[in-house]
């Protein structure tokens, strides 16, 4: 892997072609979190208001990872990317254009769409690497993409201060954020001219059937309903958020009328999810035993989501504030400190993909880690001003790796449920590390760093536990090849590949 690693050939190109695309859309997705305070004051924001864009910069993730993983899946992962990254100009320069608190939850919510792009590379990952590999490649896909929110928190502030020249020396952060739309657009293009779907010779399988996911018994059905309703219950409760004291972005009745259209859009997927599996239900149709797969394994996988990269998005959102009012530091020195959770990912997340496959239990590695989380947050609730501010730093590095590790143990697992489906089910479970950051940033909206991460501690050990008892071994987890697939062979030299 390592030699591989350093050739940037054959699939190791595509992979670092593609980590480097997530690694744009986190810069873009988490390039407000530096400037939180500094665009509060400049723009004479509620603490209150400041906390809730911290959220509605999530919301819009949720339906966009659905709604992406089916484009997925149906076009291909080069020309969803693509389109992905030249889009992310939009909200970055509406966020950079704003001068108000309504101005900055439509680009931020905008902005959620952006943060889908990481469904995209585990399909285009999933197509270039086998089973027996499929953990450690997954980490580096996720962890050095993951690696965009340091760098948007450690170099976005240095940009801001370098170009203070053209605000009358004031942070310029309008400039950073901008520029960071621009550069993702620019290598928008440079993707799709780079790179191609599947390896040479490799076809693309599409589902059988597009406008929902298609699961193989009634019970997965009903499993599946539940965990959409999940997601529409986070956009809910973001809705009650933007009609709160201190926010008023809705008043009470636009809050019941986007309650209303969420409970439509909410019928409407029970409805494609029916036309989808209809002759599943009404008994006309059964599945082979080597085409089933248990819809409540991908419902687990999603809470090990919430528990992992849930938890990471919340903390990400809220640490440089955290740091800042807690041992009374500048915001630039206060987001460099912060960025030492997310700096992790360029090890933590690749090393759970890493141990998941070397372990030799997917399900076991889940656990533990899993655990790890639990112990790591309830430790972080004790942090105050009186620490010594070296072991915060140690204690949030610790909840960092596990958290990283999570995610990167988690996508050791989903590309094995369902080959042909990789893009929903990524996108499924994505959404719900999503649902977690938006749950955990509106309990902290509503009370303070130790109880989130009491919260988060908590949850992370109940996961654990149904880990232990719940996770089943994927088939075929330390494989040379998927089910009904070919071992793989190495590509051949291509106008786009040179040979491994």
């Amino acid at each position: 892997m390592l030699k591989g690693l350093l050739s940037f050939n054959g699939r190791y190109r595509i992979l670092h072609l593609s980590w480097f695309a997530f690694f744009l859309t986190f810069v873009c997705w988490f390039n407000f979190a530096p400037f939180a305070t500094t665009i509060g004051k400049q723009l004479h924001l509620a603490p209150e208001q400041v906390k809730t864009l911290g959220i509605c910069n999530l919301a819009l993730t949720i339906p966009a990872r659905i709604i992406i993983g089916m484009l997925l899946d149906r076009f291909g992962p080069r020309i969803t990317y693509s389109m992905l990254l030249m889009f992310a100009a939009v909200p970055c320069l509406a966020t950079a254009l704003s001068q108000n608190f309504n101005h900055l939850v439509i680009s931020r919510l905008l902005m959620g769409i952006v943060g889908a792009g990481f469904v995209v590379g585990i399909r285009m990952v999933s197509e270039w690497f086998p089973p027996k590999e499929i953990g450690i490649a997954q980490g580096i896909y996720g962890g050095w993409g993951n690696f965009g929110a340091f760098g948007a928190e450690f170099t976005l502030p240095t940009i801001a201060v370098a170009a203070s020249f053209l605000t009358g020396g004031a942070s310029n952060w309008r400039f950073a954020i901008a520029l960071t739309g621009i550069i993702s657009a620019i290598y928008g293009v440079i993707y799709f001219n780079s790179v191609q779907d599947t390896p040479p010779g490799k076809a693309y399988k599409r589902p059988k059937k597009n406008g929902a996911l298609e699961v193989t018994s009634v019970k997965s059905f009903w499993a599946m309903i539940i965990s959409n309703f999940g997601l529409i219950f986070a956009l809910g409760l973001l809705a009650w958020r933007l009609e709160q004291k201190n926010i008023h972005f809705l008043n009470q009745s636009q809050m019941y009328l986007v309650w209303v259209l969420l409970a439509g859009l909410f019928a409407y997927q029970t409805y494609k999810a029916w036309q989808v599996n209809k002759e599943l239900l009404i008994g006309k149709k059964t599945y082979a035993s080597s085409e089933r797969y248990q819809f409540g394994q991908v419902a687990l996988l999603e809470f090990t989501y919430i528990i992992s990269f849930g938890s990471e998005l919340a903390a990400v959102s809220m640490l440089p504030a955290f740091f800042e009012k807690t041992f009374g530091l500048e915001h630039v020195v206060a987001g460099m400190i912060a960025a030492t959770y997310p700096f992790l990912n360029l090890i933590s997340r690749p090393s759970g993909g890493l141990i998941s496959d070397k372990f030799g239990s997917r399900k076991w590695t889940m656990t533990i880690i899993s655990a790890g989380i639990g112990v790591s947050y309830l430790m972080a609730h004790y942090i105050n001003g009186s620490w010594s501010l070296p072991v915060a730093i140690a204690v949030t590095m610790v909840a960092a790796y596990f958290a990283q590790a999570g995610c990167g143990a988690t996508y050791g697992i989903v590309p094995l449920i369902k080959k042909e489906a990789t893009g929903q089910i990524a996108g499924n479970v994505g959404a719900y590390g999503n649902f977690g950051g938006v749950v955990y940033l509106t309990i902290f909206s509503l009370t303070d760093a130790p109880i989130l991460f009491t919260t988060m501690g908590v949850a992370a050990l109940i996961c654990a536990f149904m880990c232990a008892f719940f996770l089943k071994e994927p088939k075929g987890s330390f494989a040379g090849a998927y089910e009904g697939e070919s071992p793989e062979v190495a590509p051949q030299n291509t106008g786009i590949l040179a040979k491994e």
